[in-house]
């Protein structure tokens, strides 16, 4: 059973930095694709950001390109956000995600099988 266990979340203010960690069991993940949704309150659930094991590319929703960074240690099965110049607009639950699938856009919600249970961000302006 693969689980996945976000934290990191918490209240900041426009401008600040906040690294949010996915502790990842249940499975070995240099060989799973990660990554990030959100959901915002009211809104739809949606993609943030993804990573193939390989490593050969790496994705972004546009309104995160530049200012948000995916990373992973796979010795201590853990995935990272990096989120900088935070907005307000990014005040959502932030879920991980972990898939076996590697190829593809890796922006569907339904290419992830396994889901943490969310942290949430809060920004302040």
């Amino acid at each position: 059973q693969v689980h996945l266990v976000e934290s990191g979340g918490g209240s900041v203010q426009a401008g600040d930095s906040v690294t949010l960690s996915c502790e990842i069991s249940g499975a070995t993940l240099s060989r799973f694709t990660l990554g990030w949704f959100r959901q915002a309150p009211g809104k739809e659930r949606e993609f943030v950001t993804a990573a193939p094991w390989h490593g050969e590319r790496t994705e972004y929703a546009a309104s995160v390109q530049g200012r948000f960074t995916i990373s992973r240690d796979n010795a201590k099965n853990t995935a990272y956000l990096q989120m900088n110049s935070l907005k307000p607009e990014d005040t959502a639950v932030y879920y991980c995600v972990a898939s076996r699938q590697t190829t593809g856009p890796l922006r569907a919600k339904s290419d992830y099988p396994y889901w943490g249970r969310g942290t949430r961000i809060t920004v302040s302006s």
